[in-house]
């Protein structure tokens, strides 16, 4: 009876043992850690569409720009009696504009415009097209109009057909005056003011 007693007794010694030894032999159990390792996913910033915009300086229907040239100051005003809608690059494109001029120091001289020029420049989305030729007025009197305040000049440029794959045009224009020196003199004093408005064309 005691033989067998502690025969099972070192059997359940051996066995516990042989339990405790196959447990160490399996290393750390997952959870024991008490952390988990998961994969971090980047997103890539999807890029945003460029938007530009394109200038229309006659999107309400009109401008008025203030220049100078030497004792005279000029205002320009600009408009089309054809709507900006219809400003497409084959359609024929009215532009109108008038100027008036003061002086600073004025003494009764006269001012005058002895010539207006238009240079146009085109332009698309890849860069500079083929432009119409320049468009100039020449004053038919001399020494030219008369743009003193009362009086002004107004004149209309007809702008051609452009290239299809126009998306605005960028007008140039060049105003040469004669100031009489005096009120009473005969000669003058050449005076020339550059300005520009840039419109949209319609697609």
């Amino acid at each position: 009876m005691i033989r067998t007693g502690c025969t099972k007794a070192a059997a359940t010694v051996a066995l516990g043992s042989a339990l405790i030894l196959a447990l160490s032999g399996c290393g750390t159990a997952p959870w024991a850690t008490g952390t988990t390792s998961a994969a971090t996913t980047t997103k890539t910033p999807t890029p945003k569409a460029t938007i530009t915009s394109i200038v229309n300086e006659l999107a309400t229907g009109s401008a008025q720009h203030q220049l100078q040239a030497g004792d005279a100051a000029l205002t320009a005003n600009y408009w089309s009696n054809l709507s900006m809608d219809q400003w497409t690059a084959d359609a024929n494109k009215p532009i109108s504009f008038s100027l008036i001029a003061a002086l600073g120091t004025d003494q009764g001289q006269g001012v005058y415009l002895s010539r207006v020029s238009l240079v146009v420049a085109v332009t698309g989305p890849a860069g500079s097209l083929d432009a119409p030729a320049p468009l100039s007025d020449q004053s038919t009197v001399a020494p030219g109009y008369d743009i003193k305040s009362p009086y002004s000049y107004s004149q209309t440029f007809i702008l051609p057909a452009i290239d299809p794959a126009a998306t605005s045009v960028t007008l140039s224009f060049t105003y040469e005056l004669l100031i009489q020196t005096t009120p009473t003199s005969g000669t003058y004093a050449k005076q020339t003011a550059s300005d520009q408005v840039t419109i949209a064309i319609a697609q």
